[in-house]
């Protein structure tokens, strides 16, 4: 006997459904009235019809094929498979071959029956079609549901958790959100993927899987290892995904057919995007600045930091991006050097000439043009100058001015019930209960204020906007400049070949302003 039931018919207070258990008692009183001896109950719950890779039917197909038994018994053909693929290779192909008469009580199927063939053909299109129809209605929802930026992933990214008042909405994870920040800074000062990996490992950082497991997050993609460690590639996705900014971005793959486990890629512009769904974790100008470093194709050169000039300069000449090469001779220090990679290339052919420059020097060039501009052209304002945005703080804080306003309706809702007492309106066991309750209630919401402002009181204090002025000022000396501000400024910048006489050397910076 084989018994199924789909996931969506499903009755999920009971350990055993009731339509499993009908099934069961429908076809042992089927066996029973026909004098058959029951081999075995197979069951699959929570699987679909198209489903191939059910354990207990591929079981029961395994013991066919052995001959353990002579008849299979179903209520009807659908909850063998609504698959006509199936049904021709199994119920009409192998099943004749190896002994196995095929029952399904509800339709009258029965492969012993002559001319009843049809019959069960005709069914499995019916079947087949009922599939087709359930998977595209299935597939309108959830594009009505992507268009109305309603996540309906399974699991959140790395940095959120799903809402527990909305499963189609996701709030930020405090932890993880903060490592994502710190991966968004590390990469805009100039850290390489990589590298990036490798100190959030040196500072026992779980990677998001681990830190799923961790937590008793069912994942469907379990740690390879018992060590949960970051790689690049998982950096790679976390700094180019765009959820992270407030957009919701589903949509990405897709089924090959509702057939088919198969995802294949869609392309970008079919992908259902909608802002400010969601708290962003990182604002958009620091996204775009990500972006923009990423799409330098930069390399670093073994310290897992890329220079500061890494991917933006060219030959004058030829338009070749300049490689960086050093000097490590015995006894001098390290000196690095830009050639054009064209000329390095071509060997003895020589297409280009080297255009060399020392590295040290035209970055000392560069950040002087930068420090000039900004000195000269940008004036501090106050009002350029906010307290930067704390989302957790203000989460706990708006939290706890909600808890305080229930605190309030508690109270009054207790001054309530015991005039309600003394008025008659409730008998003592009344208000006992009623009492008992409003006190847990009031006990629940004092210790997660209690806990709110433990939080509260550990976190630093918001730092004052006259602090943030002299903090810029002194920043604004810009004694380093920062990589993620050359990004920002420089678009290209290019080197001419050394003339022999003069030693006189081109270099012409493109800027963005």
């Amino acid at each position: 006997m084989y018994v199924r039931l789909s996931k969506e018919d499903e009755d999920k207070h009971q350990i055993e459904s009731e339509s499993i258990q009908n099934q069961k008692s429908l076809l042992t009183n089927y066996a029973v009235d026909h004098g058959w001896d029951i081999y075995a109950i197979y069951c699959d719950e929570d699987y679909s019809g198209a489903d191939s890779l059910r354990p207990d039917f591929n079981r029961m197909l395994a013991a066919a094929k052995a001959k353990k038994f002579q008849i299979i018994l179903c209520k009807s053909q659908s909850r063998f498979t609504r698959d006509m693929e199936l049904v021709e290779k199994y119920i009409h192909g192998l099943f004749p071959i190896w002994g196995i008469r095929f029952i399904a009580v509800a339709d009258n199927a029965d492969t012993e029956v002559k001319g009843n063939k049809k019959a069960r053909q005709i069914n499995g299109l019916v079947n087949e079609w009922y599939l087709e129809d359930l998977s595209e209605n299935v597939r309108m929802v959830f594009d009505l549901k992507r268009r109305e930026g309603q996540y309906i992933g399974g699991f959140p990214i790395y940095g959120y958790q799903k809402d527990p008042a909305n499963k189609n909405h996701i709030i930020i994870d405090p932890e993880a959100a903060e490592v994502v920040r710190q991966i968004f800074q590390w990469s805009l000062e100039g850290h390489g993927k990589q590298n990036i990996a490798h100190m959030l490992n040196g500072q026992g950082v779980p990677s998001p899987s681990k830190y799923k497991a961790e937590r008793g997050w069912t994942c469907n993609h379990p740690t390879k290892n018992d060590y949960g460690l970051w790689n690049k590639t998982t950096i790679w996705r976390i700094l180019h995904n765009e959820m992270y900014t407030g957009t919701m971005v589903q949509g990405r793959r897709k089924k090959v057919s509702y057939k088919s486990k198969v995802l294949i890629d869609v392309p970008e512009d079919q992908w259902y995007r909608v802002e400010g769904t969601h708290e962003p974790i990182i604002d958009r100008e620091t996204f775009d600045a990500v972006q923009r470093n990423l799409a330098l194709h930069t390399k670093t050169d073994g310290s897992g930091e890329v220079h500061l000039l890494s991917g933006m300069v060219k030959c004058m000449d030829c338009g070749s991006t300049m490689s960086k090469v050093t000097n490590c001779k015995q006894g001098r220090p390290r000196v690095s050097y830009l050639r054009c990679k064209l000329y390095a290339d071509s060997g003895k052919a020589k297409l280009c000439s080297r255009h060399s420059i020392r590295l040290d020097k035209l970055e000392e060039l560069v950040s002087d043009r930068i420090r000039y501009y900004v000195q000269t052209y940008y004036k501090l304002e106050p009002l350029d100058i906010q307290p930067k945005r704390d989302a957790r703080r203000e989460a706990l804080e708006q939290e706890r001015k909600s808890l305080t306003a229930q605190m309030e309706k508690r109270s009054q809702a207790l001054k309530t019930l015991y005039l309600d007492k003394v008025s008659g309106i409730l008998t003592d066991g009344q208000f006992t209960e009623l009492n008992q309750s409003f006190l847990e209630e009031k006990s629940h919401l004092e210790q997660r204020l209690a806990k709110i402002d433990s939080e509260l009181a550990d976190q630093e204090k918001p730092q004052q906007q006259d602090d943030l002025m002299e903090r810029a000022k002194e920043l604004l000396k810009l004694e380093t400049v920062p990589r993620e501000l050359v990004v920002a400024l420089v678009d290209q910048i290019e080197i001419g070949e050394r003339n022999p006489d003069t030693g006189e050397q081109q270099v012409r910076i493109t800027w963005k302003f």
